[in-house]
């Protein structure tokens, strides 16, 4: 008998095809609506059984979106609470439909005794095609025929690969603490600077497979072998299978890699990793004799040094590895004998500081090693360091290029970019390998006039800036303004609520060519591109001018005004749509991201969470909002030019700086010239 389970007011959004506040508002109208089972006030939780029954009543004639409906139905029918394996079979199944449809076609005609008993000894004879380690058939023998059927019907429509995608990934964010992907536009970069030609790649700690995944499908390349290791047993079972999908053999064990190595006697073509940093338990005492440790025993206090040398380890000569490494590798004290070793040797060969941001939740800029197994005795005379800080755009490309070049053994110097330092150069007491200490600015950065005009901009957008503060003047009568809850406006039609809910199929297109707004654009810190991002999208909303836009970011609330139509996309937000009639959007944008008023609405667990309406808004005349409303704007200008000119002043700073230290410039007044002093 399947079992009942818990499902959050996100998930009955998404089994009833409507926005969270949509639920909300279920269970304010609805008496009949279920009733929380678990959870807080703040995240209830509901039996899934008892809102089958209320969506079914309520939602009839409308289509409900079936995968939605199949992910909870097949956490009912696995004993356990993480269906992880039952996830990693029907992953297999998937796999067998993607490389045997025609076979499955003819299978499935024939009644379910028959596809019971036939089926799980096909699918592991395709899986052992391609797998190391494929599903045993007494496993598949467990899943039912129907749900079977319901989810080859749901890869007709969506593909193989993109339903187990989403299952896949439902199940990531049950476990989200267990699992971080790279970045996309980071591992496209660590596939394209070890060389997609590879036969064979490992990946040591490939967690979700984000860095196996550009090798798993190259154009006009065959497919290789893929090895991968991850500590969590169902991450690794959930990542073989999604790795199958393309590739001509996968095996990704389960354990630790640097105390029990699956791959011990194993050379491959590429490595590429992202290893744990700062991992104080990483094997230190019972693995200070290990053969790996060809470049020195990593410290106690740099287990990335001991990742170095495991990729190192199982290289062929000439191959390549690729490892995201923090900035603190890079010249710690403790570290700079390895260091020395790997440049002595030749194996380090670039190092590629990444623009803050590149890789998201991290307060450092990250750095990419690019090392070789040297081939030969003959150790390289220079290593490329490359820093993509001033091209965050275009950083991949810009690293990519460079690294070509110089493994070309081309001219790989741009100024103030990339430069191929001499070995002997790095090689002193410290053996910083920081790649901005070796580049210079370019020259035209240096120029005085360059300099003048860059302090003229910035003393001129200062003064502009003091003008934006709005004059204020003492009440004549202090207190607090009367006030009303948000929801009270919304019920005498001031304004109506909407929030951007999941991008699916079914909803109807946004229409092209609108402005895509990002987070920076709400921050007042970019301007909207005009076109959308490539790929899906989990949330989207057409915004139009006047709107109030109240997005979370991490910790913090957005209050933003929309002053043209747009799109939002991948962000949760909120819009409050006033008319424009009766209530003024920047007075409306201003009382709402009041500190008091945010701190009566917002609250903080894991996460930051809103009830915008319980926002508290003065009722006043439109005339006399609006008078407040261009105090707030200004304010609002006032904060994004003050931003604007911190960042041209750190610019004109290192301008200045380098000018003197340089001798392009000197304080005026003095006459000491560029000779010598007279």
């Amino acid at each position: 008998m399947a079992k009942d389970v818990e499902v959050t007011v996100a998930d009955i959004a998404r089994l009833g095809g409507v926005g969270r506040a949509a639920v909300s508002n279920w269970r304010r109208r609805h008496d009949d609506f279920p009733q929380p089972v678990g959870g807080t006030s703040v995240n209830p939780v509901f039996s899934l059984a008892e809102v089958r029954r209320w969506l079914l009543a309520h939602t009839e004639g409308k289509k409900l979106p079936e995968r939605e409906w199949l992910w909870q139905d097949l956490r009912t029918c696995t004993a356990s609470d993480d269906p992880a394996e039952l996830i990693a079979d029907l992953g297999a199944f998937l796999v067998y439909l993607h490389r045997n449809r025609a076979d499955w076609a003819e299978l499935s005609a024939t009644d379910g005794a028959t596809v019971a008993a036939e089926l799980p000894w096909r699918v592991h004879a395709t899986c052992a095609e391609i797998l190391d380690d494929p599903p045993k058939p007494h496993s598949l023998a467990k899943v039912d025929v129907p749900l079977l059927r319901r989810l080859a019907d749901l890869a007709d429509a969506d593909g193989p690969a993109a339903t187990f995608g989403f299952l896949r990934d439902r199940w990531f964010e049950l476990h989200s603490r267990r699992t971080y992907a790279t970045p996309g536009p980071v591992a496209k970069l660590m596939a394209e600077l070890a060389g997609l030609d590879a036969e064979a790649v490992l990946d040591p700690a490939c967690g979700t497979g984000a860095l196996l995944e550009p090798f798993r499908s190259r154009p006009h390349r065959p497919p290789g072998l893929l090895l991968g290791q991850e500590i969590d047993t169902a991450t690794a079972r959930l990542t073989a299978v999604h790795l199958a999908f393309g590739a001509a053999r996968v095996k990704v064990a389960a354990g630790d890699s640097l105390r029990h190595d699956a791959f011990p006697d194993v050379l491959v073509d590429t490595v590429v990793c992202y290893p744990p940093f700062n991992d104080r338990a990483w094997g230190y005492e019972e693995l200070a004799a290990d053969p790996r440790w060809d470049y020195g025993l990593p410290p106690r206090m740099e287990s990335e040094l001991a990742w170095v040398q495991h990729a190192l380890a199982h290289l062929k000569p000439g191959g390549t590895a690729v490892l995201v490494m923090p900035p603190a590798a890079a010249n710690r004290r403790s570290g700079r004998r390895i260091r020395s070793q790997l440049i002595r040797r030749g194996a380090l060969r670039a190092v590629i500081a990444l623009p803050q941001g590149a890789v998201p939740n991290m307060a450092v800029a990250l750095m990419l090693w690019v090392l070789r197994r040297p081939a030969d005795a003959r150790a390289p005379e220079h290593v490329l360091m490359v820093d993509t800080a001033t091209r965050p755009v275009d950083f991949a490309r810009v690293a990519a290029d460079a690294w070509a070049r110089f493994d070309r053994g081309e001219h790989a110097d741009e100024p103030g970019v990339s430069t191929a330092v001499p070995v002997v150069e790095l090689l002193d007491d410290a053996v910083d390998l920081t790649p901005a200490r070796y580049l210079v600015p370019p020259a035209d950065d240096l120029t005085p006039e360059r300099i003048t005009a860059k302090g003229d901009r910035v003393a001129t957008l200062l003064r502009a800036t003091g003008d934006l503060i709005p004059a204020v003047e003492a009440t004549a009568e202090p207190g607090e303004l009367p006030t009303v809850p948000l929801a009270e406006l919304v019920r005498r039609g001031m304004l109506t609520i909407h929030q951007s809910v999941p991008v699916s199929d079914a909803d109807p297109p946004i229409p092209d060519g609108l402005p895509v707004i990002t987070v920076d654009r709400l921050l007042g810190e970019e301007r909207p591109r005009e076109t959308a991002p490539s790929g899906p999208v989990p949330y989207a909303i057409a915004v139009e001018p006047g709107d109030v836009l109240l997005a979370q970011a991490a910790t913090r609330l957005i209050v933003h005004v929309a002053t043209e139509r747009g799109v939002v996309h991948g962000l949760r937000v909120t819009v409050l749509r006033p008319d424009p009639d009766l209530l003024d959007p920047h007075f409306l944008a201003g009382f709402v991201s009041g500190s008091t008023n945010v701190r009566h609405y917002t609250g903080t667990g894991s996460k930051l969470f809103t009830d915008i309406r319980r926002a508290e808004i003065p009722l006043l005349p439109i005339e006399e909002q609006r008078t407040y409303g261009e105090a707030f704007r200004r304010l609002t200008n006032f904060g994004r030019d003050l931003r604007h000119a911190a960042t041209m002043g750190e610019d004109l700073i290192r301008l200045i700086s380098d000018g003197l230290t340089q001798g392009i410039v000197r304080p005026a007044g003095t006459h000491t010239n560029t000779k010598g002093t007279r």
